[in-house]
């Protein structure tokens, strides 16, 4: 593997990884791991759903890049990260998704799966995914992104409320939204220097 692969995967993992702390799936894993003895269920449901969803996510995002001008893409790509880093910015607290104590009928792997599958569709890290495999190799933007998420994941359920009680999710936010502001940026100046 090259350098440029290597250097995808890096700036993917952390994007991606920034991105989601404090975000809606890490919640869900801490509030199931809290309710719940059994962790590994969990972790492989978010596994499952976020490698189904990186999947799709990398297939949009290289075919735009494939058929669409790199200008085109390079622009989407800063405007999106640009947003994607103002609203982290300000993003104040985190959102408190509320969780069932059970879901009826399914077992904790099907409910985490459905849980993280229907909160991240369409979620700026899906976006995000997508964006990063429009100029990136599509193996590194995959297998980064969805290791991210499963560090995020794990994470949460093993460690969540002692980082979140260390460091205000303000913070990650913020820290979040100077990476996705400077990724912003680099596409920008790739487009101008194009």
């Amino acid at each position: 593997m090259d350098v440029l692969w290597w250097q995808s995967a890096g700036t993917t993992l952390t994007l991606i990884a920034l991105a989601e702390i404090g975000d809606k799936s890490q919640l869900v894993c801490m509030v199931l791991a809290a309710r719940h003895r059994r962790t590994r269920p969990i972790l492989l449901g978010a596994l499952a759903a976020f490698s189904l969803l990186n999947a799709a996510a990398v297939l949009f995002g290289a075919a735009l890049g494939a058929w669409l001008p790199q200008t085109w893409v390079l622009a989407a790509m800063a405007v999106l990260f640009g947003v994607f880093g103002i609203h982290s910015l300000l993003h104040a607290e985190p959102e408190e998704d509320q969780v069932e104590n059970e879901i009826k009928g399914h077992g904790l792997f099907a409910a985490t799966f459905l849980m993280i599958f229907l909160a991240e569709m369409g979620d700026k890290t899906q976006f995000a995914v997508a964006g990063l495999a429009g100029i990136y190799p599509a193996t590194a933007v995959w297998i980064s992104a969805t290791i991210a998420l499963l560090l995020t994941s794990a994470a949460g359920v093993l460690a969540g409320k002692t980082v979140l009680r260390r460091l205000p999710v303000v913070w990650l936010h913020r820290l979040a939204g100077v990476f996705f502001l400077a990724l912003a940026t680099l596409a920008a100046l790739r487009l101008v220097q194009g």
